[in-house]
């Protein structure tokens, strides 16, 4: 039996903000990872994805060379070397990570699946292993809504869908939320046909109205099919190609394509650890409680990133880091004084902080909202990205931001200076004084406050 000061189990964001702190310490660390260290961020989701949304962006605005006065004629994508791009800087974080542990002497690392056995006990390929403090990080995996004839289709996640060496002929997709929106995109650029399937009324179902139905738009403006209200009753296979039939206001449609990825949300690994032998609780969806500092209820035993719940984010993975450590070596953070923030990487991007309109409203403050079009703002007009609208919500009596949602060139950048605002309690009549930086589409962001309004139902259009 091997005892540790502290025992982490999965490489996930967490573990480089962890380490960080832990490491200068020379207190014995014990880290754990089942499968490719740097979890899903570095292996599967922002790094590689985030690097083929840059390629097909590129790819995208080379062709549209007649626009700002160029030839683009005879341009052809190279699928091979985008992808051996996006291998070498997501390996690149893994390796790296690796190869810290590695040579870190008061840090080993392990490799295979933990189990608990005790509250405090775990146990790796037949090693025991114990701590005074354990960090859980094992994050989330995909999850396949219940569609007959879906087990006996080799149907794709975000970690397959990174692995073909071909651009699929028609991609179908399966779940219109955050991955599916910038998937879809992504390998319609590169020249795929692409079909979403989303069951709800709208894509991206935690935006607004307004912000679902332009992203839509851009969507379809570049060739996206997209089937709203859309329920998948089967799928089957057929040689080399997949089929699909989708039930749509009484219409049953049948859709063929060569690759499925499937986009329909995520299940916490919570199950691989047998807490079942310990006292550690999980919620009905599984996830692992905590309390505000991710402390589980088992003392010393916390639970940090996607796997806890609050967040589902690589920026709130490493903030509950943050948290944790706050607690263990002074601090004052917690979770109860987070604003959600985050970001949707399509083309012009979404940047998201705090309430949407709809919560504000339900919450029952006076509202006020200030919004303007992206084809309003003299920067975007120059750069020729002009869709999407920036849209801020201001509690009528505090003159506080409730929240921002930004659609449009830069919006991924933007949103952080109203986080910045918001986490400060700044009011919004010093943030129209503030002297911004110009030709800048952020400069324009003050002055959307004078065209401010009480609004009191939500308006779908803007």
């Amino acid at each position: 039996m091997t005892h540790f000061s502290h025992l982490i189990i999965g490489t996930g964001q967490a573990l480089g903000t962890l380490l960080g702190k832990l490491i200068p310490t020379h207190e014995s660390i014990g880290v754990i990872e089942a499968n490719k260290v740097g979890g899903s961020c570095v292996n599967y989701g922002c790094t590689p994805t985030k690097t083929l949304v840059a390629s097909a962006k590129a790819f995208h605005q080379a062709k549209r060379g007649d626009f700002y006065g160029f030839s683009s004629e005879g341009l052809t994508l190279d699928f091979e070397k985008v992808r051996e791009r996006m291998n070498s800087i997501r390996n690149g974080g893994s390796t790296g990570l690796t190869s810290w542990m590695n040579s870190t002497s008061n840090v080993e690392l392990i490799k295979g699946t933990a189990r608990f056995i005790e509250n405090k006990k775990v146990e790796v390929a037949g090693e025991i292993y114990t701590a005074d403090t354990i960090y859980l990080n094992v994050g989330t995996r995909p999850k396949a809504p219940p569609i007959p004839g879906l087990d006996d289709i080799n149907w794709l996640d975000s970690a397959g869908l990174l692995d073909l060496k071909e651009v699929p002929k028609h991609l179908l997709i399966i779940g219109g939320g955050y991955i599916g929106v910038e998937f879809a995109q992504v390998f319609r650029r590169f020249g795929s046909r692409v079909s979403i399937i989303q069951r709800a009324d709208q894509l991206i179902p935690r935006e607004d109205k307004d912000v679902a139905k332009a992203v839509q738009s851009f969507l379809e403006e570049e060739g996206i099919e997209i089937y709203l209200n859309s329920n998948t009753s089967s799928a089957t296979k057929n040689k080399n190609k997949v089929e699909v039939t989708i039930d749509r206001d009484g219409e049953t449609i049948n859709l063929v394509g060569d690759q499925l990825l499937i986009a329909a949300g995520r299940v916490p690994n919570s199950d691989t650890l047998n807490l079942e032998n310990t006292d550690i609780k999980t919620n009905e969806r599984g996830y692992i409680e905590v309390d505000i500092l991710c402390e589980t209820a088992v003392k010393d035993v916390y639970a940090v990133g996607d796997v806890n719940g609050y967040g589902g984010f690589t920026h709130t993975a490493v903030n509950d880091a943050e948290i944790v450590l706050d607690k263990i070596y002074g601090g004052n953070r917690t979770l109860e004084g987070r604003i959600p923030i985050y970001g949707l990487f399509t083309d012009p991007p979404l940047g998201r902080v705090g309430m949407t309109e709809k919560e504000a409203l339900k919450s029952g403050r006076r509202v006020l909202k200030a919004i303007r079009p992206m084809d309003k703002i003299s920067r975007a007009k120059e750069m020729g990205e002009t869709k999407g609208f920036a849209k801020l919500l201001v509690d009528a009596d505090t003159d506080l931001i409730l929240g921002a949602s930004i659609l449009g060139v830069g919006g991924d950048e933007i949103i952080n200076m109203f986080a910045t605002i918001m986490h400060s309690n700044i009011p919004c009549r010093y943030y129209r004084k503030v002297v911004l930086v110009h030709p800048t589409v952020s400069e324009l962001m003050p002055w959307i406050l004078d065209g401010i309004k009480e609004v009191k139902e939500q308006n779908e259009t803007i």
